[in-house]
């Protein structure tokens, strides 16, 4: 017998500030940023642990304390109940869209009423790509033969100015970019401060302190300091720490509940996933990703550009915001409207649960519609999500 799909919703979202690699949590181990931020959202709602079917954690670099299922290990290690199982999944900087991907479609097929999803990355206590090693690369011969590549693994820097090439994007236009995402973030700081939890951390002098803001956002940078900085990456002219993501340090989740639930749990419906897709690109350019998925959820919906309200495109690298803008025709003043990664942070497994709550936010604030979240990753890959607001 065929199973009716159910409806979905988005019932709250909430993050640890995004702290700078040796910030705020240099001393925090990232089961504990996870597992503390999962207990508080359930508190602050009022509701009994045990009635979540499955946690399902992002988190990229799988390796020494975030290894072993991170997901469960936070779970426990914030005294939830045992009841509860969890599981970690990796399609790298997507990687909690995804999983808040997997808790929708396990609602809507039925399988779960309420699904705690997101991701966690302690790029400080678990540097990027810790788990490869010359002796240990995922590289094998093909695909070396197939993609001719001198690295261990598939540069993104070289594909962030790969992407710069190719789409006719010089060095000012992506600083300036970067640019007016810290003014964006710090400007409508008041209004992202609802998705933050305040959390203990470090501050520079070693004192224990609440933290409450995203530690990365610079209120002091110019046009002409931007344009001053030397490239990041060997090899690589026009991409440098400004015009890149922040190495970053944090946690988001999102809880998802079908109506029935949500009726009886008394939540308010915030918003749904009306429609999400994934899609594969060459790996070598790989940041194109969030233009071919934009494609493909346009194409699905049967939807325009112009059929948006707002977007989230991450800021992995100003060339990879900046090429989709030029390739779909939105309008920019609609896309990151509370700035993005290379301001706020991009703690890798975090990331997509934050563009989710960013989103609805948004959303929300603006009294609009409909939003449009693309996400590139790792590998060539990107994850795209359609959210609604419930009005």
């Amino acid at each position: 017998m065929k199973r009716e799909l159910k409806e979905a919703y988005v019932i709250e979202n909430l993050r640890t500030p995004f702290g700078r690699r040796n910030g705020y949590f240099r001393n925090t181990h990232p089961v504990n940023l996870l597992g503390n931020l999962a207990r508080e959202l359930l508190l602050r709602l009022d509701i009994e642990a045990s009635s979540v079917d499955d946690f399902i954690v992002g988190s990229v670099d799988q390796f020494g304390e975030q290894s072993a299922n991170i997901a469960r290990n936070a779970w426990l290690s914030a005294g939830l109940p045992e009841t509860v199982p969890g599981v970690t999944v990796d399609r790298q900087c997507g990687s909690s869209l995804q999983s808040v991907q997997f808790g929708y479609s396990g609602i809507e097929s039925g399988i779960y009423d309420l699904v705690l999803a997101g991701g966690v990355e302690s790029m400080t206590r678990v540097p990027m790509f810790s788990s490869i090693k010359s002796d240990s690369t995922p590289m094998t011969s093909e695909l070396k033969k197939r993609y001719p590549v001198d690295d261990e693994w598939f540069s993104q820097a070289r594909a962030a100015s790969i992407v710069a090439e190719k789409y006719g994007i010089t060095r000012e236009e992506m600083d300036t970019f970067s640019l007016e995402s810290h003014r964006k973030a710090y400007s409508k700081s008041r209004e992202t401060k609802s998705e933050i939890f305040p959390l203990m951390g470090m501050d520079r002098d070693g004192n224990s302190k609440v933290m409450d803001r995203d530690e990365g956002v610079r209120t002091d940078s110019t046009i002409e300091k931007l344009s001053g900085l030397k490239n990041a990456f060997d090899g690589v002219e026009n991409i440098t720490a400004g015009n890149s993501s922040q190495i970053s340090d944090g946690a988001s989740l999102t809880l998802i509940a079908s109506e029935q639930k949500a009726e009886q749990l008394n939540l308010n419906k915030r918003a749904k996933l009306k429609s999400f897709t994934v899609a594969g690109v060459n790996p070598v350019e790989m940041l194109t990703g969030p233009i071919d998925v934009t494609k493909r959820i346009l194409k699905k919906e049967g939807l325009t550009i112009n059929d948006f309200d707002y977007f989230e495109v991450n800021e992995a690298f100003a060339s990879v915001v900046l090429a989709w803008i030029k390739s779909t025709g939105a309008n920019p003043d609609k896309v990151n409207v509370n700035g993005g990664a290379i301001a706020i942070g991009h703690p890798l497994g975090a990331t997509g649960s934050r563009l989710v709550g960013t989103m609805v936010n948004v959303l929300e604030n603006r009294k609009a519609s409909r939003g449009l979240i693309a996400i590139c990753e790792g590998g060539g890959m990107a994850n795209g999500v359609v959210v609604e607001r419930i009005e």
